[in-house]
């Protein structure tokens, strides 16, 4: 691991550092692709992409609790501590500003309450849907309530505030939602806690099944070429679902816990998080599985070869930064940059529709 620091240029001490592998530059611009990453823990919403001179591009905003990852044409929609947030790109094709290619403006908030939103989708008929955790449902937004349940697994007899199963993830499948993990089939408060090493599963959506069981704290199902693949995060493992025998096929460990995934081209790109030293966190094979491999949970995203399993690049995350929820890869963009909300800045981000001449 060398290559790129990212350091702050304060005299104090350094509170982020972030270091990639050789060629992670190259196959970023290979890709013709940038990345954005959440982690709910800093509450920070970074997006990677490359300068003029090849050198990566680190930009972060902040926003409280934030999760959950989707694009959508020009959008981009992420969850956080009590709303759901848009981003709309502000930039006009081939325009660019200060070297950046996407201008990511926050236009739109919906207020959920703090419902513990984790993965966010667009679904073909332009609906938000997304996992509302503490509710064990999947819900949409609305411009009266808090939210409106779409769906939530046949197990939960209520709708009710207690996070009974800790659903989680969400994937669609020919534009809508189809299947979902959850940590447990638990119908108690905060039932999941007692099943977090092997109580695990994956639900089809549309008939209420479970199609993988026995699984660890599974996040991230995400529906690509053809298979449905996930993140067995108490184990550590990046794999995919056998549709036939209802098995968790292992493809590559991940030497952390796995949470974030996305895909381009024949590459897989996963998040990783160094484990918290708590109850929900403790007693998982993924402690084994690192010591077994002598080596210990690292914080930063991986670059997996699909055809190999191989880990062939890799970003590492030092400092205030230790865990990560959510990755999306951006196509076709080069540099992006986001406006927030804690500087002046967004006073002066004005875009009014072309005019005729």
């Amino acid at each position: 691991m060398q290559s790129q620091t990212q350091k702050p240029t304060q005299n104090e001490q350094p509170k982020f550092e972030l270091s990639t592998s050789r060629q992670f530059s190259s196959w970023l611009a290979e890709q013709k692709a940038s990345l954005t990453f959440t982690t709910y823990q800093a509450g920070k919403f970074f997006l990677i992409g490359l300068q003029e001179n090849q050198k990566l591009s680190i930009f972060e905003r902040t926003f409280p609790r934030c999760m959950g990852l989707c694009s959508h044409e020009n959008s981009i929609y992420l969850t956080s501590l009590y709303q759901i947030w848009r981003f709309e790109n502000a930039l006009l094709p081939g325009q660019n500003f200060n070297g950046f290619d996407r201008v990511y403006l926050p236009t739109v908030g919906y207020t959920t309450g703090d419902v513990d939103a984790h993965d966010i989708a667009m679904d073909k008929n332009g609906r938000i849907v997304f996992v509302n955790t503490l509710f064990s449902c999947l819900a949409t937004i609305s411009e009266e309530y808090s939210f409106v349940e779409v769906w939530r697994p046949k197990f939960i007899s209520k709708l009710a505030a207690e996070d009974r199963c800790h659903l989680n993830g969400m994937t669609l499948v020919d534009g809508l939602p189809r299947y979902v993990t959850s940590v447990s089939t638990s119908d108690a408060h905060e039932g999941w806690r007692e099943h977090r090493g092997v109580g695990g599963v994956v639900i089809d959506v549309t008939t209420d099944d479970v199609v993988c069981e026995d699984l660890s704290m599974p996040h991230s199902p995400r529906w690509y070429n053809g298979k449905l693949w996930l993140l067995d995060s108490g184990t550590g493992y990046l794999g995919y679902v056998d549709m036939k025998t209802g098995k968790f096929e292992r493809v590559t460990f991940c030497l952390g816990y796995a949470r974030g995934l996305s895909f381009i081209g024949n590459y897989a790109v996963v998040g990783i998080s160094k484990c918290r030293q708590n109850r929900t966190f403790s007693d998982l094979a993924l402690d084994k599985n690192l010591s077994d491999k002598k080596t210990e949970a690292r914080c930063g995203l991986l670059v997996i070869d699909l055809n190999s399993g191989d880990i062939v690049h890799s970003m590492r995350i030092e400092g205030v930064v230790e865990e990560l929820y959510d990755v999306m890869v951006l196509p076709n963009v080069a540099r992006p940059m986001a406006i927030g909300f804690k500087t002046d800045e967004i006073r002066h981000v004005l875009r009014i529709p072309p005019q005729g001449d």
